[in-house]
C-alpha cells in the first residue's frame, strides 16, 4: 500500500497563492492516479482535481479551473496542487488521494488511499 502525507496548507489573504504537496511512501508512486479533494465545515468532501499516472491527463472542478494546477513528479513520489487567486470559499481541509492503476476520476469512493489533510484558510 501507499502512505500519503499532505503539506503546504496555511493562512493566506484572498488573491494569494499556496502550493500543496502530497508525499507518498510505500509502493511505486507512478502506479497511482492522484486526486485532490477538499472539505469545508458542514459540507461534503468535494472533488478539486485529479491527474493520471503519467501526468499527461488532468481534470478540474469548475470552481477551480483556471486558478489551480495539479502536477506530479514521479521521481520524487510527490503530487502538487498549485493554488492561485485564492478566494475565501476555497477555505477547507485539503486531502490528497491515490488510486492504484486508476484513471482521472472525481468520486471519493474511487480512491483507495487518503492522506490526513492540510488546512487551507483564505481570509477576505
Amino acid at each position: 500500500q501507499v502512505q500519503l502525507v499532505e503539506s503546504g496548507g496555511g493562512l493566506v489573504q484572498a488573491g494569494g497563492s499556496l502550493r500543496l504537496s502530497c508525499a507518498a511512501s510505500g509502493r511505486t508512486f507512478s502506479e497511482y492516479a492522484m486526486g485532490w479533494f477538499r472539505q469545508a465545515p458542514g459540507k461534503e468532501r468535494e472533488f478539486v482535481s485529479a491527474i493520471s499516472l503519467s501526468g499527461r491527463g488532468t481534470k478540474y472542478a469548475d470552481s477551480v479551473k483556471g486558478r489551480f494546477t495539479i502536477s506530479r513528479d514521479n521521481a520524487k513520489k510527490t503530487a502538487y496542487l498549485q493554488m492561485n487567486s485564492l478566494k475565501p470559499e476555497d477555505t477547507a481541509v485539503y486531502y490528497c488521494a491515490g488510486k492504484r492503476y486508476g484513471g482521472v476520476v472525481d468520486q471519493p469512493y474511487e480512491y483507495d488511499y487518503w492522506g490526513q489533510g492540510t488546512q487551507v484558510t483564505v481570509s477576505s
